[in-house]
């Protein structure tokens, strides 16, 4: 069973990333700095369909100096690391001229620096084995923009360089890079928006609908598939069609 980390993987986006791709036979390591109700329920389905599994790994991504023990560390536990999702992230708003500085850390710390520490102790043993798969989770926003999110367009669009020229240094050794963005879709983070925003941000859309957790799951899926084996430094939007 190939294992694959997904960070962020205790609730919304990420928790609907384990549950798929653990029902397509992988062995998920949620990382997430605490457990939730809704992660226990998903391992405990994942055990009794018997395709694959999910397991919990505490972690604060945020906390750099720790993340090459963390990776060694679930090596040692669970054996060679194949996947990589890279999900967790903050979405902190606020308009640049008045917001803190150390939001403005927080976001870069966590959405840019810690995706890619991570990646580069898991994409060794990757390029070692001679094949791997990692997924960074951008956003739409970091190509369309969205007043008071300037920073976190920022560390969004900086995972679609990374994505793209990563894909080059490790691709010869068999490891595809790719990106998902989504658009806004039903998750805690979306909530706060209030009915009228999301169906106004629904109705521009082509296909007059918001994107679900699931459609980003089985593009991810793919991803990490016998599908998307010659699919790497792109990125793959799914946003009902909104950025059309």
């Amino acid at each position: 069973m190939r294992n694959v980390i997904v960070t962020g993987g205790s609730r919304g986006l990420g928790l609907g990333i384990a549950r798929k791709l653990a029902a397509s036979g992988f062995r998920v390591i949620a990382v997430a700095r605490r457990p939730s109700e809704a992660l226990e329920a998903a391992a405990a389905e994942a055990q009794e369909a018997g395709t694959g599994a999910i397991l919990f790994q505490a972690a604060d991504i945020g906390v750099i100096e720790a993340l090459p023990d963390l990776v060694r560390g679930m090596r040692r536990a669970h054996g060679p690391l194949y996947g990589l999702v890279n999900n967790a992230g903050l979405g902190t708003e606020g308009l640049l001229a008045t917001m803190p500085n150390a939001d403005i850390e927080a976001l870069v710390r966590v959405n840019t620096l810690a995706p890619i520490v991570l990646t580069k102790y898991a994409v060794r043993q990757m390029m070692a084995d001679g094949a791997g798969r990692i997924v960074n989770v951008s956003s739409i926003i970091a190509f369309t923009g969205y007043n008071a999110l300037s920073v976190y367009a920022a560390t969004k669009a900086s995972l679609t360089g990374f994505t793209r020229s990563l894909a080059r240094e490790v691709g010869k050794l068999g490891v595809t890079v790719n990106a998902v963005a989504p658009g806004f879709i039903d998750t805690e983070m979306t909530q706060a928006l209030g009915e009228s925003e999301r169906g106004r941000i629904a109705g521009r859309s082509a296909l007059r609908r918001l994107a679900e957790v699931a459609d980003v799951a089985h593009a991810v899926d793919y991803l990490m598939g016998d599908g998307g084996r010659n699919v790497t430094g792109t990125v793959m939007t799914i946003d009902a069609g909104s950025t059309a």
